[in-house]
């Protein structure tokens, strides 16, 4: 029973901790997959970086579209499933353990996102300090950014440009 309660244990504090920083692991769906590079608008040999990369099925599918993408994951078993999902892509997908808020992030052209609600404005003001004067296109999966109008909306996802 000690063993089952450890267990237990672990995996709350794996996969819990992380709405600390952005949101708990809830993977994209398949069917959301080509509206988010729809809107993104991404040509091969562009960037994508997806704050919160879960188990890596946006960096395979942004891959097998011939885009480079970086991917910041929190959860240690997470980062290991993505670096194993995306593993026939190396070259093109980095995947990085880490918290996207404390490091600087890439260049890039497109980022994707599914932050929880009390990030989001957050989330806006990084994008404007960091990209400032370059043309980045954000999707957000469910939530808006507060008193910023967005460009597209498909479903649940919201298309901003910077």
């Amino acid at each position: 029973m000690d063993w089952l309660m450890l267990t237990l244990a672990a995996v709350v504090l794996l996969f819990g901790f992380v709405v600390l920083f952005g949101a708990p692991f809830l993977p994209t769906l398949k069917k959301q997959l080509p509206g988010i590079f729809d809107l993104l608008d991404l040509k091969p040999g562009q960037t994508l970086l997806e704050l919160g990369c879960g188990d890596g099925r946006v960096l395979r599918y942004a891959a097998s579209l011939g885009i480079k993408s970086v991917g910041y994951e929190l959860n240690p078993v997470l980062v290991i499933v993505a670096r194993l999902r995306t593993f026939k892509y190396r070259r093109q997908v980095r995947v990085v353990w880490g918290n996207y808020w404390t490091v600087k992030w890439p260049q890039t052209d497109g980022i994707f996102v599914f932050l929880l609600d009390r990030y989001m404005s957050r989330l806006d003001k990084n994008i404007v300090r960091t990209y400032s004067g370059k043309n980045v296109k954000l999707v957000s999966l469910a939530f808006k950014i507060p008193g910023k109008k967005y460009t597209k909306k498909r479903g649940a996802l919201f298309l901003y440009d910077y």
